[in-house]
C-alpha cells in the first residue's frame, strides 16, 4: 500500500517535469510554463478568429434568440450556428489493438446525431504502441471523411507508454492548425474557439499545471464566447480516481500545486459556468462540483432576476473499451452532488459492458446534453462485433439549460425525518422567483422528489507514507479527507451517506472508506430564452425532473431492486441502512428514460405587465410546434391549492388526460401541474 501511495505522490511532480521535455526541452522548468503569457499556434496555423464563424446582425443578450429575433435597445452582433460536440470515451483494448467495435459504434452514433466536433478524452490506447495509435487513427479517419473534427487529448496510458514524438506525429493530423497551445505543453494542452464555444483540451493530470494558462485563455476569449467547455482525461473529483484524493489527501508533502489552487479553480469554473468533461473512469457519472463558500464566484445574478448556484458541471462520459470499473469511495459529498451514475463491468453480477455516446449541442445561449448507452459483451476484437453489430442505444441522461437560469439541487425524499434540513437537504420542488428579461416570472411551488436512483460504492482505503506524504499520521489523513472530500457528520452537518464515512484502520498507515449506498440528486434548472415569433412571452425551459426512474445498482453495475433490497449497513445519517423505497406507480426502474415520467410538480407562471391575458394561453413546445397545455374549457379558474396535487379539482370528463392547468384571476397568473421537463411560454389562442 505504501509503495502505491509513493507512486501517486510522485505523479504530480512527474507531470510538471514531463512538460519540460516536450519538443526537445524548449523550457527549462515548470515555472516557465506556468508563468508564460505566450500562447502558440503551430505549423503556420492561427488562433481561432471570427473568420471561423458566420456573421449576421442579431441581438447580443444573455439569452439570444435562436431564431434571430431582436429586442428594443439591443446592439447587433454575430449569430452562431448550432455546434454539436460529441465525446469518445477510453478505447483501449489490450495488446496492439484499440477497442475497434465500441469505438466505431460510438462514432457512428455521434455521426447519426449530426456531430461537428469529437473529443476523444484520452486513453486511446492501452500500451501506447505504434500499432495501437495507427489502428486508432485508421478508424478516426473514416469519420473525419464525413466532416468530423477531432480534438484528441492524452490519457495516462499514452502518458505512461507513448513517446512524446510519436504522440505528436500521430495526433498532429487531427489537432487543428488554428489550435492555440500552452507554451511548454504543445499538442498536450491547447484550445480552439468553435462558433460561440471555447473548447480547452488538457492532458492527463494537467488541470493544476495548466490553470494559470486556462484563466488567461478564458479571459482572452470571454467576450467572444458564451460557453466554456474543458475536456481532460481526469478531473478534480473522481469516481474511482480524482486529483483531489491523489494529489491532496494522499499527496506528497511539498507538492502543493493543486492544494494551493483548490478553492480558486472551483470558484473560477463556477464563475464561468464551465462544463468539465473527462474519461479515465470507464463509467458514466454526471455531478455538480461546488465552489467554496465565501469565495466570490459571481454566479448569483439576482439583479437580473436569475440565480445560478456556485457550482460547475462535471461529466465522466463513460466507456468505449473492453473493461469497466467499479464505483469506489462513493460520492464526495462535501464538494459533490451526483446527478446520474451508471457503470457496467461484466463482473460481480453485471452481465455486460456499456458503450457510451454523449453529445452536447450549443445553440446561442442554450446547451442541450443527451447521453446514450448500448450494452455489449465483447472482451476482445477477435470476438467480433456481437451486440454492437446493431447497437441498441438507449437515452439515459439529459439536460437543457441556458446561461440565463435559476437552479437548485433537489434531494430525494429518503432523508430520515430526524435529520436537520440544514438549508439544502430538501426534496421539495419549490424555487424562488425566476424572472425573464421581459418581466415574466416563473417559480415552482409544489411537489416532492419521490422517484430517484440509488447506487452503492465499494469499501476502499486511504493511506500515507511516513516522511513522504502530506499526511504524517492517521488523524491527519482523516482530517484531509474530511477537509477536501467527505462531509464530517454532526447533527448540524449531517452526512446523508452515513455517519461514519471514514473509519480508522487497524493498520496505522490507513483510513477505511466504508462501502455505502447513495441516493442521487436532481439538478433542477429554470432557464429563459427570448420570445420567438410564435410566443407572446419569453420561453421557460424546466429541466432535470425526469432523469431518474428508480434504478438501483451495486458498485459493479448489477441491478438491484430499490423497492425490495435495503441499502448497505450504516448508509443513513442515523447509522441505519437505507431502506427499500415505495416508488410512485409511474416509476419504471429502467435505464431508458425516453418514456420516463417525473414526479408531479406545480409550475407558477406570471405574465409580464401589459400582456393581454384574455387572448393568450399557456403552451408547451412539442415536435409539431406550440400547443396549449389544455383547452379553455379545462382551465381551473382559481388559485392553486396544495391539496390539488393529490386531489385534483373536478373538471369536465373531456379533460381526462390533459394536464391540470389553472388561472388565478386575482393574481393574474397561470399554474400547471406537470410530470416532465418542459418548454413553456404564453402564445395567442
Amino acid at each position: 500500500m505504501k509503495s502505491r501511495i509513493l507512486m501517486t505522490g510522485l505523479t504530480a511532480m512527474g507531470a510538471v517535469l514531463a512538460t519540460t521535455s516536450l519538443l526537445g526541452g524548449c523550457t527549462t522548468g515548470s515555472d516557465e510554463a506556468l508563468q508564460s503569457d505566450e500562447v502558440i499556434p503551430l505549423d503556420g496555423g492561427a488562433p481561432a478568429t471570427d473568420a471561423n464563424r458566420s456573421e449576421v446582425d442579431v441581438p447580443r443578450e444573455d439569452d439570444t434568440p435562436r431564431d434571430g429575433g431582436v429586442e428594443d435597445g439591443e446592439s447587433p452582433v454575430r449569430a452562431f450556428k448550432p455546434l454539436r460536440v460529441g465525446f469518445l470515451p477510453d478505447t483501449q483494448a489490450g495488446g496492439d489493438n484499440v477497442a475497434a467495435y465500441p469505438m466505431r459504434a460510438v462514432l457512428s452514433k455521434l455521426d447519426s446525431l449530426g456531430v461537428n466536433v469529437v473529443i476523444p478524452v484520452g486513453d486511446l490506447t492501452d500500451n501506447g504502441s505504434t500499432a495501437e495509435l495507427q489502428g486508432w487513427a485508421e478508424i478516426a479517419r473514416d469519420y473525419r471523411k464525413k466532416g468530423v473534427e477531432y480534438l484528441p487529448l492524452m490519457g495516462n496510458h499514452e502518458d505512461s507508454f507513448s513517446y512524446t514524438v510519436e504522440w505528436i506525429d500521430r495526433m498532429k493530423e487531427f489537432i487543428p492548425e488554428d489550435a492555440v497551445h500552452m507554451s511548454g505543453a504543445e499538442y498536450l494542452d491547447y484550445y480552439v474557439v468553435r462558433e460561440n464555444v471555447l473548447i480547452i483540451v488538457l492532458r492527463y493530470y494537467h488541470a493544476p499545471i495548466a490553470f494559470p494558462w486556462i484563466k488567461k485563455a478564458v479571459e482572452a476569449n470571454r467576450d467572444k464566447v458564451d460557453h466554456v467547455l474543458i475536456a481532460s482525461h481526469d478531473g478534480l473529483v473522481g469516481a474511482k480516481y480524482g486529483e483531489a484524493r491523489e494529489m491532496i489527501v494522499e499527496g506528497t508533502e511539498g507538492d502543493d500545486l493543486l492544494f494551493n489552487q483548490w478553492n480558486e479553480i472551483r470558484s473560477f469554473f463556477a464563475k464561468h459556468d464551465v462544463i468539465w468533461v473527462q474519461g479515465h473512469e470507464h463509467m458514466y457519472q454526471r455531478s455538480v462540483i461546488r465552489a467554496p463558500i465565501g469565495v466570490d464566484s459571481s454566479s448569483w445574478t439576482a439583479d437580473q432576476g436569475t440565480y445560478r448556484l456556485p457550482l460547475y458541471t462535471q461529466v465522466m462520459v463513460g466507456n468505449a473499451s473492453y473493461k469497466g470499473y467499479e464505483f469506489r469511495y462513493g460520492e464526495r459529498e462535501l464538494v459533490q452532488s451526483v446527478i446520474q451514475q451508471k457503470m457496467n463491468t461484466i463482473s460481480n453480477g453485471s452481465t455486460a459492458f456499456d458503450a457510451n455516446a454523449t453529445l452536447m449541442t450549443f445553440d446561442a445561449k442554450r446547451v442541450d446534453m443527451e447521453a446514450y448507452f448500448a450494452e455489449h459483451t465483447i472482451k476482445a476484437n477477435s470476438e467480433g462485433p456481437k451486440e454492437l453489430a446493431t447497437p441498441d442505444w438507449k437515452l439515459f441522461d439529459k439536460f437543457s439549460r441556458t446561461t440565463k437560469r435559476c437552479e437548485r439541487i433537489v434531494f430525494p425524499d429518503s432523508i430520515p425525518a430526524s435529520t436537520r434540513p440544514v438549508m439544502q437537504y430538501d426534496p421539495q420542488y419549490w424555487t424562488n422567483d425566476c424572472t425573464a428579461r421581459d418581466g415574466t416570472v416563473a417559480k415552482l411551488v409544489d411537489g416532492e422528489n419521490r422517484t430517484f436512483n440509488r447506487v452503492e460504492s465499494t469499501t476502499r482505503t486511504l493511506s500515507y507514507t511516513p516522511g513522504f506524504s502530506r499526511a504524517q499520521s492517521q488523524n491527519e489523513l482523516m482530517r484531509l479527507a474530511y477537509q477536501f472530500l467527505f462531509q464530517y457528520h454532526e447533527s448540524w452537518t449531517p452526512n446523508l451517506n452515513g455517519r461514519n464515512r471514514l473509519v480508522a484502520s487497524a493498520d496505522p498507515y490507513e483510513v477505511i472508506v466504508p462501502a455505502t449506498t447513495i441516493d442521487l440528486k436532481e439538478h433542477l434548472t429554470l432557464s429563459w430564452l427570448s420570445k420567438s415569433a410564435e410566443t407572446v412571452s419569453d420561453i421557460l425551459i424546466v429541466s432535470g425532473t425526469q432523469n431518474q426512474t428508480g434504478t438501483f445498482s451495486n458498485p459493479y453495475g448489477a441491478a438491484k431492486d430499490i423497492t425490495v433490497d435495503p441499502g448497505l449497513p450504516g448508509s443513513q445519517p442515523d447509522g441505519t441502512a437505507k431502506g427499500p423505497v415505495t416508488l410512485p406507480p409511474t416509476a419504471t426502474k429502467k435505464w431508458d428514460i425516453a418514456d420516463a415520467v417525473s414526479d408531479a410538480y406545480t409550475l407558477q407562471f406570471t405574465p409580464a405587465a401589459g400582456v393581454e391575458l384574455a387572448s393568450t394561453t399557456l403552451a408547451r413546445k412539442t415536435k409539431s410546434g406550440w400547443q396549449a397545455l389544455t383547452t379553455d374549457a379545462c382551465v381551473v379558474k382559481s388559485a392553486y391549492a396544495k391539496t390539488m396535487l393529490e386531489t385534483p379539482p373536478a373538471r369536465p370528463s373531456a379533460c381526462e388526460g390533459q394536464p391540470l392547468v389553472g388561472f388565478d384571476g386575482s393574481a393574474k397568473r397561470w399554474w400547471a401541474v406537470l410530470r416532465s421537463d418542459v418548454e413553456v411560454a404564453l402564445v395567442r389562442k
